[in-house]
C-alpha cells in the first residue's frame, strides 16, 4: 500500500490521529501532523512511496506542531519532535513542510551510524554511482535533479550512505530541495517535473521540492557500487569540464563533508579510504545542464580491481 492509495482526507486523518509509518529506503518514519500543508507535501511528494505497517516498528518517531504558547495564534510557529523532543527552535508556519525535511535528514544524519554518512547528492547508472559532494550555490541539487530526468537513478539528494563492510551505497530517495534560481531551472528544463509550492524566507532563501521519479522510489532497496566522486561547481558562462583530482585531495574534502567520519574511527577511515580507491574523482565546471548530462553520460566506470 503506497501513500497514493489514501485519499487526501484519508491522509490528512490519518496524519491527525494515529499518524502513518512512512517508509523511505531503508528507514521507516513514524509522522503525525495536523498542519495540512504537510499533509498536502506528502500526498504529492510521497504518492508513490510505501505505508509499513500500521503500529509497527519505527526508526523514527516525528511530529510537526504548533508550539504550545500564544505563537499557536500570533504569526503561528511550526516545531519539529522527535521522540517528543524538539531539536531546532520553532520555524515560520509556512516553513511547515521544508522543515519536515531538514528534520528528516537530521534524524538519519544523526543516528544511523551503521553507515558512513556524506552531505552529497548521489545518483547512479547502470549499477555505478557518482557522489556529488558541494556547498551550497554550487549547483549540486539543479545538477541532481535534471540528471534523474534524463535516465540516472536519485539515490539521494543530501545524504550519502555507505554501508560499512562492502562500501555499497544504500539508497535514500526522498523529494530533492531546490531553492531559489534553481525552482524556476528545473521548471523550464523538465516541464513534467513536479515540484511543491514555493516557501519564501527560510534560512536558505525560497526553497521548494521536487518529486522523485517513481522508479527510484520503487528500486529504493537496490545498492550502487560507488564509481565516481565529482564535486560540481555552476559557473555562468563555462563550459562543461572535468578535471582529474587527486585521490589523496578528494579524501580530505570528502572527509571534511561526512557528519560520522570521526566517529567511526577506524571503520569511518577504512571505508572512505575504500571509496575514494573505487572512485574516479574530479572537479566539475558546467553552466548548461545539457552539457553536463552529456558530460555524465560519457563516464567511464573504473576497472574492476583484480
Amino acid at each position: 500500500m503506497n501513500v497514493s492509495s489514501l485519499t487526501p482526507p484519508e491522509l490528512g486523518s490519518l496524519l491527525k490521529q494515529a499518524g502513518i509509518f512512512l517508509q523511505t529506503g531503508s528507514f521507516i518514519t513514524h509522522l503525525q501532523t495536523s498542519i495540512p500543508s504537510v499533509a498536502e507535501g506528502i500526498g504529492l511528494l510521497y504518492a508513490d512511496y510505501p505505508l509499513a505497517e500500521q503500529g509497527g516498528f519505527a526508526d523514527f518517531h516525528v511530529s510537526l506542531a504548533p508550539p504550545r504558547d500564544l505563537r499557536r495564534w500570533f504569526k503561528p510557529q511550526v516545531l519539529f519532535l522527535s521522540d517528543g523532543d524538539a531539536p531546532f527552535k520553532p520555524l515560520p508556519l509556512d516553513q511547515a513542510f521544508p522543515m519536515l525535511e531538514w528534520g528528516l535528514n537530521w534524524c538519519v544524519s544523526s543516528h544511523a551510524n551503521r553507515y558512513l554518512i556524506i552531505h552529497a547528492a548521489v545518483v547512479e547508472k547502470g549499477g555505478h554511482a557518482a557522489i556529488l559532494p558541494a556547498p551550497p550555490g554550487s549547483g549540486k541539487s539543479t545538477l541532481c535533479a535534471a540528471l534523474v530526468h534524463r535516465g540516472w537513478r536519485l539515490l539521494s539528494d543530501e545524504l550519502t550512505l555507505v554501508r560499512i563492510g562492502d562500501g555499497k551505497i544504500i539508497p535514500l530517495p526522498r523529494p530533492v530541495s531546490l531553492k531559489n534560481q534553481s525552482i524556476d531551472i528545473i521548471r523550464r528544463y523538465e516541464p513534467d517535473a513536479i515540484i511543491s509550492r514555493k516557501v519564501s524566507d527560510t534560512i536558505t532563501g525560497t526553497v521548494a521540492h521536487m518529486k522523485p521519479p517513481t522508479d527510484s522510489v520503487t528500486r529504493a532497496a537496490e545498492t550502487a557500487q560507488a564509481a565516481w566522486v565529482i564535486f560540481p561547481k555552476y559557473q555562468a558562462g563555462e563550459a562543461a569540464r572535468l578535471e582529474v583530482l587527486p585521490q589523496s585531495r578528494a579524501f580530505m574534502r570528502v572527509a571534511d563533508n561526512a557528519f560520522n567520519y570521526s566517529l567511526l574511527g577506524t571503520k569511518g577511515f577504512e571505508t572512505m579510504a575504500n571509496l575514494i580507491d573505487a572512485s574516479r574523482c574530479y572537479d566539475f565546471t558546467y553552466s548548461v545542464l545539457d552539457e553536463a548530462i552529456e558530460t555524465f553520460d560519457a563516464l567511464k566506470p573504473p576497472a574492476p580491481s583484480m
